[in-house]
């Protein structure tokens, strides 16, 4: 039986991930692009933001910011015609148009009410988001493959993640870096559909990145809709994510020899004096980020399973809550989940 997801209370985050059926390589250059489009457009349509994400061959990381939906402003008409060209062809958004001018000149308000209502109900949904991309980049991939049938396998999976900096900065970290992790590049910006691969590019979809980097910094979070100045946030984050992200060579700390990594030369160019203590761990494939239930504060955690012990999906055996990661030092994190098999993927540089 399928456990109801973790969806939190008010704005939210979520580290989520699906993978292709088979873990077949399916997603080149192109499909990526178009996969992008997508992720993009239902961003803007349903006001799911997406702060950061990783688009590999056969799978995807995106952590997402949900909304308060008592806190989302109520679509009119107007509002309504403007978005449905992203998700919808000419001559549906036309249809749309028309039921809505019926409606008014008939004085149903009822009617209107009920075609708003169809889309709202889309706003600020993570399982919907979820669904709809799944669904639109099946029907992409199928179509130019001429294949039919399943795409991805099973349910995608979350983590649902605590809306402080340190939480959110550790987890667009180790999605950022997947691909320095799997071989495809030696330094995270080269890398064109990341977060902050595209952060360092240019144009709209650029602007966007920068946008949903700089919605998790500390400024941003304790002041929402504080607009960051980017070259300040790209030091931060560029520090972050060379120091955890460096090359190691193979000595007493580091065996066998790691997975490339950026190089401690390009380290030292970057970072300048500044170090950030993170745990080394974060280079590796970590099991928490997936499967770890819920990732914060212990307080956080904490509040999260007595929500679940409410509702009744905690045994009464279970009296704690907050569980700490295994197999390095987090500071302050803390999981609900305690995992004990295949908890991290081979040993860093």
């Amino acid at each position: 039986m399928r456990s109801p997801r973790l969806i939190g209370i008010g704005t939210t985050y979520h580290h989520c991930i699906s993978r292709v059926v088979d873990r077949r390589i399916i997603f080149l250059a192109s499909e990526k692009e178009a996969f992008r489009s997508i992720l993009r457009k239902l961003e803007a349509f349903t006001g799911v933001r997406v702060t950061t994400y990783c688009l590999m061959g056969n799978h995807f990381h995106l952590l997402l910011e949900v909304p308060d939906r008592r806190l989302l402003p109520e679509l009119n008409a107007e509002e309504l015609l403007a978005i449905l060209p992203l998700l919808y062809d000419k001559a549906t958004v036309e249809t749309i148009a028309q039921e809505i001018t019926a409606a008014r000149k008939s004085n149903d308000t009822a009617a209107e009410r009920a075609i708003l209502q169809r889309f709202e109900r889309r706003r600020g949904n993570l399982s919907i988001f979820m669904k709809e991309l799944k669904q639109r980049v099946s029907i992409f991939i199928n179509k130019r493959l001429g294949r039919t049938g399943t795409l991805w396998e099973g349910r995608f999976k979350s983590l649902l993640v605590e809306g402080g900096e340190s939480s959110l900065l550790a987890v667009a970290a180790y999605i950022d870096l997947n691909p320095v992790r799997a071989r495809l590049v030696s330094k995270p910006e080269n890398y064109r559909w990341s977060g902050y691969g595209e952060a360092n590019g240019s144009g709209k979809g650029a602007a966007r990145a920068r946008q949903g980097l700089g919605s998790i910094q500390r400024e941003a979070l304790e002041n929402p809709g504080t607009s960051l100045d980017w070259k300040r946030t790209m030091k931060r984050y560029r520090v972050l994510l060379y120091t955890t992200g460096e090359e190691h060579p193979s000595d007493e700390r580091h065996l066998p020899p790691s997975r490339p990594g950026i190089s401690p030369d390009e380290v030292s160019k970057t970072i300048d004096q500044t170090t950030i203590p993170l745990p080394e761990l974060l280079r590796r494939k970590v099991r928490y980020f997936s499967d770890g239930a819920v990732l914060g504060s212990a307080a956080f955690v904490d509040r999260a399973f007595e929500h679940l012990r409410e509702k009744g999906r905690i045994g009464p055996k279970r009296r704690t809550g907050a569980r700490t990661p295994r197999g390095g030092d987090w500071g302050e994190l803390r999981v609900l989940r305690d995992l004990r098999v295949r908890v991290y993927g081979p040993p860093p540089p």
